[in-house]
């Protein structure tokens, strides 16, 4: 295994974590925002007020790209198991 294969795979693996992580850390960084200027226009500082809502849109990404997600990381790591061979010459 040289160098510049396991840089690759590292790539390969920080890429695949990324697009994996993007669509709830979009949805959490939206309906935060909308929270903080709600919170900022009505000046109601209640914690569970920007709480609720980010967890209840994480939940909502995952469940609607999950599938999606899945298939991401089964076709990442199949790929993966199968370069073993490979990877170990």
């Amino acid at each position: 295994m040289t160098d510049s294969s396991v840089l690759d795979l590292a790539q390969k693996s920080v890429a695949v974590a990324m697009m994996l992580s993007a669509p709830v850390l979009g949805f959490g960084l939206v309906v935060g925002l909308l929270v903080s200027v709600f919170q900022a226009a009505t000046q109601i500082q209640e914690m569970t007020l920007s709480f609720v809502p980010k967890i209840l849109a994480c939940t909502a990404a995952i469940v609607l790209f999950g599938p999606w997600m899945l298939r991401s990381l089964i076709t990442f790591t199949t790929k993966l198991l199968v370069s073993i061979p490979t990877l170990a010459r």
